[in-house]
């Protein structure tokens, strides 16, 4: 094959050309490169990124449903394990609770941010709304989870495994949040220290020591609390915004204090093309003094 059309070998070493494969190459002629303005590949990106705001906008935000039946499930439950106005049982009562609003909102949340394309939420909403389910059917006494268990001391040991894995894994969402605002991260915070609390309440439990184990309970209780009173100070900032309400409430954005992989790359583009022009610029007044 040369130049731009084809020639056939045959058998006794001549050559002709292939008319139908001329025809088409004619029709479809390459080039080695193709620069893209750069006007037209902004455009192309944006209309990349569009179908994700669009379905924001036609769905709405699902973060402060989901956030909202997460505190709705919280919130009585730190009171009773602070034992408030006589309260106790584990939380046994609010078995609907963990049920509806800490389980399937936060669910249903979980695949909305899903929708949107939003996976940080998505599987935070996912896991905690896991955990509430967990908890009321651990709780829901037809399930009767103690009846495999010899002793409750055996009980609480194995329960207190589930705790210290939902520990290891908030911990990991407070490094992972330090990229959105204060407000999450010091949520987030305070949710750890609760299952760490909460873990360490049934471990103690089951070496005997009641009075100990009661007072790290009552101790999830407060960080359960706490982490409750910040987290409902997020839901109404977003509710605000949602409202386009002429003020907000102040969250401490951190997004500007721990760069982004994408603006890190994007900075290392910039020094090595200021580099290359530098070395460019360079070389031709090297020539220049030469001449």
């Amino acid at each position: 094959m040369s130049g731009t059309n084809a020639d056939i070998i045959d058998a006794r070493g001549g050559s002709g050309r292939d008319p139908q494969y001329e025809n088409f190459l004619q029709h479809y002629r390459t080039v080695d490169s193709v620069t893209i303005p750069k006007e037209y590949f902004e455009k192309i990106s944006a209309e990349e990124r569009a179908p994700r705001a669009v379905l924001r906008t036609v769905l709405g935000n699902p973060f402060p449903m989901a956030l909202m039946g997460f505190l709705m499930a919280s919130t009585p439950l730190g009171c009773t394990l602070m034992g408030w106005r006589g309260a106790g049982g584990a939380g046994a009562a609010l078995i609907g609770t963990f049920y509806f609003f800490g389980g399937m909102l936060q669910i249903i949340g979980a695949l909305m941010e899903w929708i949107i394309g939003n996976t940080f939420p998505c599987v935070v909403f996912a896991s905690y709304g896991a955990f509430w389910l967990t908890t009321g059917m651990t709780l829901t006494p037809e399930y009767d989870a103690m009846k495999a268990y010899s002793s409750t001391a055996e009980f609480y040991n194995t329960y207190g495994f589930f705790y210290m894995i939902m520990t290891v894994l908030t911990f990991l969402y407070v490094l992972a949040s330090l990229r959105t605002n204060i407000v999450l991260v010091v949520t987030f915070f305070f949710i750890d220290m609760a299952f760490f609390m909460l873990m360490s309440s049934y471990w103690v439990a089951a070496e005997g020591k009641p009075k100990i184990s009661h007072d790290l309970q009552i101790a999830a209780g407060a960080f359960v609390f706490t982490f409750c009173m910040s987290g409902w100070y997020l839901w109404f900032s977003i509710i605000l915004t949602s409202l386009d309400f002429p003020f907000i409430i102040p969250l401490g954005d951190l997004s500007k204090r721990f760069p982004s992989m994408t603006e890190m790359k994007k900075r290392k583009m910039e020094r090595r093309g200021k580099q290359h022009n530098d070395n460019i610029n360079g070389a031709g007044e090297h020539q220049e003094k030469e001449v």
